[in-house]
């Protein structure tokens, strides 16, 4: 069975692991077996050197079989340790902390210009030996802490919205978003808009900028404009949805929405609303 999502070495490391498993099993059972024969052998009436010539093995392996079933490790006792120039690792070092998302083919070619006749392999074993005291970082990190950079704001009170949820009745999710409108060359502003997808109602405000102060003011028009009252709104993750905007919705009792990353269909309804903003008043 494949397990589909982890990744490649994941896999051959399980498939080295099986078959070094399977090996040591098998070897386990090849001495069980020779041994059980060879005493076999002996009992039908044969001595144990007859018996052993029969098993095919020597008299001395099958005494020692029979001791002790698990094969010994044929690790040597004393490892040896590399021999390397001190002046040549701290190089490895100190280049390796001016680029530290270079590998060892960049910084191979650095150090031949300063004149080290070394192999590339020889520089990814110092740079591994480096990773592993914790002197450098290795390069999968930093790009993983790239990739994964810590959020501007901590929502405390917004959720995400559970799939597959539609309002029932006028209010219980209005839609809000912004839209940048160009009103003359060199000046903008920001427009928010408020939709209900249950009773079909709009409520918009035009402000300088998108900030989450603007944002909280816009719930002021939302709830006194609106008919019916305002139970839950659903936002995207624009950072003018987040900070005091969300604080005042947890003040005002509102529950807060936030849409998954790159899902504006979710948000049809207000993006519709928007588009006709703009073709009723002729803006770009």
């Amino acid at each position: 069975m494949q397990i589909r999502g982890l990744q490649r070495p994941i896999y051959r490391a399980a498939r080295l692991a099986s078959r070094l498993a399977t090996k040591e099993r098998s070897d386990v059972v090849e001495r069980r077996d020779a041994v059980a024969r060879w005493r076999q052998a002996v009992r039908d009436g044969l001595t144990v050197a007859q018996a052993a010539q029969a098993v095919r093995e020597p008299l001395s392996t099958l005494y020692r079989w029979e001791k002790q079933h698990q094969p010994k490790s044929t690790r040597p006792h004393t490892l040896r340790r590399p021999k390397r120039d001190a002046k040549f690792v701290l190089a490895v070092e100190r280049l390796r902390n001016q680029h530290p998302m270079w590998g060892r083919d960049k910084i191979a070619a650095l150090l031949w210009r300063e004149g080290f006749e070394v192999s590339v392999s020889t520089i990814g074993r110092i740079l591994a030996s480096l990773v592993k005291r914790g002197v450098v970082q290795s390069v999968s990190s930093l790009r993983k802490r790239s990739r994964h950079a810590p959020r501007r704001h901590k929502r405390t009170y917004a959720k995400r919205l559970p799939k597959g949820t539609k309002p029932s009745k006028p209010g219980e999710i209005v839609q809000v978003d912004t839209v940048h409108i160009n009103l003359v060359p060199g000046k903008s502003i920001r427009h928010f808009t408020g939709y209900c997808p249950v009773a079909k109602w709009t409520v918009a405000e035009a402000r300088n900028r998108a900030t989450a102060a603007a944002a909280s003011l816009f719930l002021d028009k939302l709830q006194a404009d609106m008919p019916f009252a305002v139970e839950g709104i659903q936002v995207d993750g624009g950072s003018e949805f987040m900070a005091q905007f969300e604080t005042e919705c947890e003040k005002r009792k509102i529950k807060l929405y936030v849409l998954p990353p790159r899902s504006p269909k979710l948000n049809g309804g207000v993006e519709r609303c928007n588009a006709a903003w703009r073709y009723e008043f002729d803006i770009d």
